[in-house]
């Protein structure tokens, strides 16, 4: 929570306009004077340089609801050396620093599959949630279709290596029920770089998937070659749904990842 703190209060949390005349603090725009506004509605000073009365118009302001989803995998488990997070730990704190600065903004939220509340306790309620949700026993994990809510966002964190196609119908399923959002991949940085070389036994998380080489090196151009692939299938079916595809590694500041969340989110 202290970690999660201190990662939101890099950011300034605030309310979403609505793109709408109503009540808010920002300014929206001038429109000319219609009958029924009140002569301390009209703004005299842009009045005063034409030959008809404005008024100011504000920018209603509203919460909005967020939810986030993180992934439950096994190789959400996975750190390359212990100078570094998992990449579950690092999920975990993106996860609930960027509640916590919604939450501040005045935001309903919530974990995928709670209903999105706002105030502080709600904090407690999402990281008492990342806390006890247990490990997967599969390799693959992939958010549930039901939680798909018209006019809320989603955000989406996982390590996407394993298989896509859950993850691409899911995309196409947020487009066509208008839900917008974000995605990010966090990997650890030998998943990044592919470091390897000499005899390695490969073996994913759950133990289903195993790869023995005696010439690792050898298997480096052609596995970021895949990589590369895979964030690119990826960020063109979150483009086509109007979503924002991004990565981060776990050896990068954490700072990193969650300016780049809330600028996407911000619009």
């Amino acid at each position: 929570m202290l970690s999660a703190e201190r990662l939101a209060a890099s950011l300034t949390a605030g309310l979403h306009g609505k793109r709408r005349a109503g009540m808010g603090e920002d300014f929206w725009q001038y429109r000319p004077a219609a009958p029924g506004d009140t002569a301390r509605s009209i703004d005299w000073r842009r009045s005063a340089r034409s030959d008809g009365q404005f008024v100011r118009d504000r920018e209603a302001e509203m919460a909005q609801s967020a939810v986030i989803w993180v992934s439950s995998a096994a190789g959400m488990e996975f750190s390359g050396g212990p100078d570094r997070p998992s990449k579950r730990a690092r999920t975990d704190l993106l996860a609930l620093a960027l509640g916590m600065a919604l939450l501040e903004g005045g935001e309903r939220v919530a974990l995928a599959g709670q209903p999105p509340r706002p105030g502080r306790l709600q904090a407690e309620r999402i990281a008492d949630a990342l806390v006890r949700r247990e490990v997967l026993t599969r390799d693959d994990d992939a958010p549930a279709s039901d939680i798909l809510r018209p006019g809320q966002r989603l955000i989406m964190i996982d390590d996407f290596l394993g298989d896509p196609a859950p993850m691409l119908d899911f995309l196409d399923r947020a487009a066509a029920a208008g839900v917008q959002g974000a995605a990010l991949q966090v990997l650890d940085p030998d998943e990044e770089g592919f470091p390897y070389g000499g005899a390695v036994l490969f073996r994913s998380a759950s133990g289903a998937l195993s790869h023995d080489t005696r010439d690792a090196s050898g298997l480096r151009e052609a596995y970021l070659a895949r990589l590369a692939d895979r964030r690119a299938s990826l960020s063109r079916a979150a483009l086509n749904a109007g979503w924002h595809f991004g990565t981060h590694d776990t050896g990068a500041p954490p700072a990193q990842a969650l300016l780049w969340l809330w600028s996407v989110l911000e619009g």
